[in-house]
C-alpha cells in the first residue's frame, strides 16, 4: 500500500499522475524553524518526521513525504499571515531568483530515501499593481513564498530552472526513481483525444 503523509491536495493530484491507489494519511509535525538550521536541512528533516510519524502506525506500507519551503538568500520563506506580509515577502521576489527546496522522503519497511530537491525560479520584475492584484485572489494566503505557480501566481514567474512539479510540492521525477527503487509499480497514463 501507497501512503501520502500529507493533506496537501496539490500533492494528491500530482501522485495520481503516477500511483493510481493510494491512501492519504496527514502528519501533524512542528513546522517550525530550529535554530542554526540551513533550509536544505530543514526541508529534509521535516519530510522525514512526517515519514516516520506514518509509517509507525502503516509500518508495511510505502510512505511518501514531503515538505517544500521558499529560499530568498538562505532565508526561509514561509507562509504570509497577512496581505501585507504577503505583499512584502513577494516585493522581495520580484525581479530575483530564489529556489523553491522540496524535501522528500520515501520509506518503507526495507528502505528509505531521503532527497533535497532544487528548482531555479526567477520572477519578473511586476508592478506593485500586479502584486496587489494577485493578493487579491486570497492565493497566497497559505502558500510558502505567498506564491501559486500551479495557480495565478504563475504571472509573476519570468522563469524555471529545474522540475516545475517540485515549486509545486512533489518532485514527480525523482519521486518516480525513489518508488520504482521501492518496489511500487507506477501507473503512468496519458489522455486520449
Amino acid at each position: 500500500m501507497v501512503i501520502l503523509a500529507s493533506q496537501s491536495p496539490r500533492r494528491r493530484e500530482l501522485l495520481a499522475r503516477i500511483v493510481m491507489d493510494f491512501q492519504v494519511r496527514p502528519a501533524d509535525v512542528d513546522e517550525s524553524p530550529l535554530a542554526h538550521e540551513s533550509p536544505e536541512q530543514y526541508v529534509q528533516r521535516l519530510a522525514h518526521e512526517k515519514a516516520t510519524k506514518v509509517q509507525e502506525l502503516y509500518a508495511g506500507s510505502c510512505i511518501i513525504a514531503a515538505d517544500t519551503t521558499v529560499v530568498l538568500d538562505d532565508l526561509i520563506l514561509q507562509k504570509p499571515e497577512s496581505e501585507q506580509e504577503a505583499f512584502a515577502m513577494l516585493s522581495s521576489l520580484r525581479g530575483r531568483e530564489h529556489r523553491v527546496l522540496t524535501g522528500l522522503a520515501v520509506y518503507t519497511s526495507t528502505r528509505r530515501a531521503l532527497k533535497v530537491v532544487s528548482t531555479r525560479v526567477r520572477f519578473a520584475n511586476v508592478s506593485d499593481d500586479l502584486l496587489k492584484a494577485y493578493i487579491a485572489t486570497g492565493e497566497p494566503s497559505d502558500k510558502a513564498g505567498a506564491y501559486a505557480l500551479q495557480g495565478v501566481g504563475d504571472v509573476l514567474v519570468e522563469s524555471i530552472e529545474g522540475s516545475v512539479s517540485n515549486v509545486i510540492g512533489l518532485p514527480l521525477q525523482i519521486l518516480s526513481e525513489l518508488l520504482v527503487a521501492s518496489g511500487v509499480n507506477l501507473s503512468l497514463s496519458r489522455s486520449v483525444d
